[in-house]
This record gives C-alpha cells, structure tokens and sequence, in this order.
C-alpha cells in the first residue's frame, strides 16, 4: 500500500496521558490520580452548561445546525465583530488545519518559534511545506521580522500565551509587527488569552481591532481551556469575510455536535465562572513559583493555567515524570519539544497539594 512521501516525516502528536490509561497500566485507582497534563479546567465547567447539555440531551439524535448560528451571534456580541467573521471548528487547532490547507503545498514555508504548539508543524508537514524556526523559544518578533525578510513564509503562527512555555507577548508589539507584515497569513493563537488578560492587560490582544487593522490576520480562540469545554471540542477563527468565506470551503458538514453547540453557547452566559476559574488559577500558580524557589527549579513565568518547570542537567523530565506517573500524578515532560522540562497544570488547591507532597519526594530522592 503507498503513502504519502510527507507522513515520513511527521511524528504523531502525543496528548496529555488520560487516566484511564494509568488505572489500566499502574492499577490506581482512579480517585487516586491527579491529571495535571492537558491544562484543563480542574473546576469543571459551567453549571449552567451542565444544565443546559441535560435539557438538549434528547436532541444528541439530530443532527447540528450547520449554520452554528446562534454560537456564531454569541461570539460576534461578545466580540464585536460580523457573524460572517467567524468560524467554528472541533477545536482551535480544527482551524488551524484549515488554514494550512487552505494556504500551503509544497513549495510553501511556514515561520514559528522554536518551541511551540507542535500541530503547527504538523498541518504545514502534511501539506508538505518547510518549517522556520526561530533561535529561542520565546517570540522575538525582531528576529521573526528578520526571517520573513529572508524566508518570505505563506503562513507566521504566533501563540501567545505561548503553549508549552506559558510566556506571552505585550499586544502593542503585536500590532507594531503585523504593520510590518502585510502577505503572509499571520495566524495569533489566543487559546489562553482569558488568562493572560486576567493577569496582565498590556498582553491582552482585542481580536475585533486585529482583523479590522490586518486584513490578513486570524485569531483563534478556545472552549477548552478557561471555558472548562475540553471533552466538547469546540474553537473558533475571527478575521476577514473573505479569508472565512475561503476556509469555509474546507470545513466538512457537520463538525460540531449538537450537544457541543448547546455547551459553548451555554458557556458564553455564564463568564462570571470564567473569571472566579481564571482568578482561582493565578492564586494557586503563587504556590508553584514558591515551590520553585524553595527547591532550586527554574521556571518560566506564565501567563496560562500552568507552569513550565526548566529542568538542570542533574535532573530528567522523562524520568521525573515516569515516576511520577506510578504514583498517581499526570504531567508532562516536553522531551519531545526538546525541553529538558516538565509542563504542570494549575490545579485545584487539594490537587496541587498532593503534588508538592510527592514531587518534593522524588526531587529529594533523585538529589541525592
């Protein structure tokens, strides 16, 4: 059987460990393990989309409507912005791969930090374009205007709050690049943008004056995170009519489950959770800068619901989160980002608890 020459190349993308699989591997039980992996809501989400996902649960039978209008009006009231900007897919990163197809082949480059959301390289290698990647893992937008210069990419990804890393970009330097940029599709990834707004105005980027300044600009933004909706998969794209009217050619009938729709419209009525979450969030990362501190481990400050702990050469993020992993605790080592570094979830105050207890344990037995 022949494939694709392009998939010889594209590593599959690991997600966060869910529990299931370590009750099956490790036999804890499930009460016993803390997921602390795929920077979910450990709030849960809304009661009112709890409520509203059992009054529409005899519609799971039918099938969507395929409009997503009322979504699309909730998200074009709360941003400002035309319906007809708008686009929904089952997740951001749904919209993500729209774009590379709707933009990349072959001949096509595509620019990104050095340590980022890695399903950018992915649709840009399944489209078989180049990648270029900047020096450092933080968006230094002099250096990405330098590489544009050079390299001329079709596509530019800038994610702020960065994923893994947790750092974000000041929103004025944003627009002072994208001035500057004026061909390529720049694509401002948003997912955590509750969080970094709630934390620091200054990174806060207002997608309604993004896609009016930048005609060939998208944002995309996320239920998965601050909106506690990571099991619904439900993520937007805001920007020109004209580069929705193109990437609506791509989305297939359908994407969205009715039950989703009801739960992301149910979750924009209820922002007052998304901020008691969020502000839930930054008092308990406090105790995870302290921990830091206290135990001589380098970390990067986050404007996420969760921390990247950089790791020195005595200790291993591989090792370190195996074993963590056999007693119950899921975080995620970004070896495979080439991070020697543990990526943590901001969790409720019992669960982080229980982490600094045993993660104290382990640092102190592999210190020895």
């Amino acid at each position: 059987m022949r494939f694709l020459e392009t998939l010889k190349n594209i590593k599959v993308y690991e997600a966060g460990k869910p529990i299931e699989l370590v009750v099956r591997e490790f036999g804890i039980e499930p009460k016993d393990i803390i997921k602390l992996a795929s920077n979910e809501n450990p709030y849960g989400t809304s009661p009112r989309v709890v409520e509203a996902i059992k009054k529409d649960a005899h519609k799971a039978y039918l099938y969507p409507d395929d409009s997503m209008y009322e979504l699309k009006s909730a998200l074009a009231r709360k941003y400002g912005v035309d319906g007809e900007m708008i686009i929904i897919g089952a997740g951001s990163d749904q919209v993500l791969e729209f774009c590379a197809r709707a933009v990349l082949d072959s001949s096509s480059k595509v620019l990104m930090s050095k340590i980022t959301f890695a399903m950018y390289a992915i649709y840009a290698t399944q489209q078989g374009a180049q990648i270029i990647r900047s020096s450092c893992y933080r968006h230094d937008l002099d250096e990405f205007y330098e590489l544009y210069k050079e390299h001329n990419p079709h596509i530019i990804h800038i994610c702020t709050p960065n994923n893994p890393t947790g750092d974000a970009i000041d929103a004025d330097a944003i627009f002072r690049f994208l001035q500057k940029v004026t061909e390529p599709l720049v694509i401002i990834d948003g997912a955590y943008m509750e969080y970094a707004a709630f934390k620091d105005s200054s990174k806060s980027v207002d997608p309604k004056e993004l896609v009016e300044r930048f005609s060939n600009v998208i944002y995309l933004g996320t239920f998965s995170k601050a909106y506690g909706l990571g099991g619904m998969r439900v993520g937007y794209g805001i920007a020109s009519k004209e580069i929705i009217h193109q990437l609506l050619k791509l989305r297939p009938p359908f994407n969205i489950t009715t039950l989703s729709l009801t739960a992301a419209v149910a979750a924009l009525q209820d922002e007052e959770f998304v901020q008691d979450s969020v502000q839930k969030n930054f008092t308990q990362m406090d105790r995870f800068i302290n921990f830091a501190l206290q135990n001589g481990l380098e970390f990067i400050d986050s404007y996420t619901n969760f921390i990247t702990y950089m790791l020195d050469n005595t200790l291993n993020s591989k090792t370190l989160s195996d074993v963590l992993l056999k007693r119950g605790i899921i975080v995620r080592d970004l070896s495979s980002y080439n991070l020697n570094a543990l990526r943590i979830t901001i969790g409720t105050a019992e669960q982080n608890s229980r982490f600094f207890e045993i993660f104290k344990e382990v640092l102190d037995e592999y210190k020895r």
